[in-house]
């Protein structure tokens, strides 16, 4: 499931490349896009009861938040520890929702397979003293419009894209 929803987002950016690139000449040109994936963790615990994960925003970046894993470290009581995300949804109201409900007795562990939130998002050990560690990835997706370098090379000096002539094709002798 995880390996569609990836090729169903790459065809998203894409497309989505495509549409953001001006084109050369009034073709539209995809934008190269580069991804990178960073290692996410924290740690809630009766000390540091909510954590908040903000990036800058800068424009042609996408930053996703994908979650793995919350789960009980050491020193962690068997109580329940309630952790709830804070964020806002596509009217930009915060919302608070609870993601997980560990007990060290019978759930110290909880696989979220790559649970994806947009940031800012805000932890919150709602309930419980933890310590509850949080783990993901942080994946960061470029799109480069810069379009200069390749638009040179395919200009003629009067301003004209040239193109690849396109060849005739081959004709077969019907056989008797």
């Amino acid at each position: 499931m995880a390996a569609g929803a990836a090729a169903a987002a790459l065809a998203f950016l894409n497309q989505e490349s495509r549409a953001r690139a001006g084109g050369v000449g009034g073709l539209r040109v995809p934008a190269p896009v580069t991804m990178d994936s960073f290692f996410f963790g924290c740690e809630l615990s009766g000390h540091t009861r909510s954590f908040t994960f903000k990036v800058e925003e800068e424009e042609d970046t996408e930053h996703m938040l994908a979650l793995n894993m919350l789960c009980l470290t050491e020193g962690a009581k068997d109580e329940c520890n309630v952790v709830e995300v804070v964020a806002r949804d596509r009217d930009n109201q915060e919302i608070a929702v609870p993601v997980a409900n560990l007990r060290l007795s019978c759930q110290p562990m909880l696989s979220l397979d790559d649970f994806q939130l947009q940031p800012p998002v805000t932890f919150r050990l709602k309930s419980g003293s933890g310590p509850v560690r949080i783990t993901g990835r942080h994946r960061i997706v470029c799109i480069n419009n810069d379009l200069s370098e390749e638009s040179e090379d395919e200009e003629s000096e009067d301003g004209e894209v040239k193109l690849c002539g396109i060849l005739p094709a081959k004709k077969h002798r019907a056989r008797p």
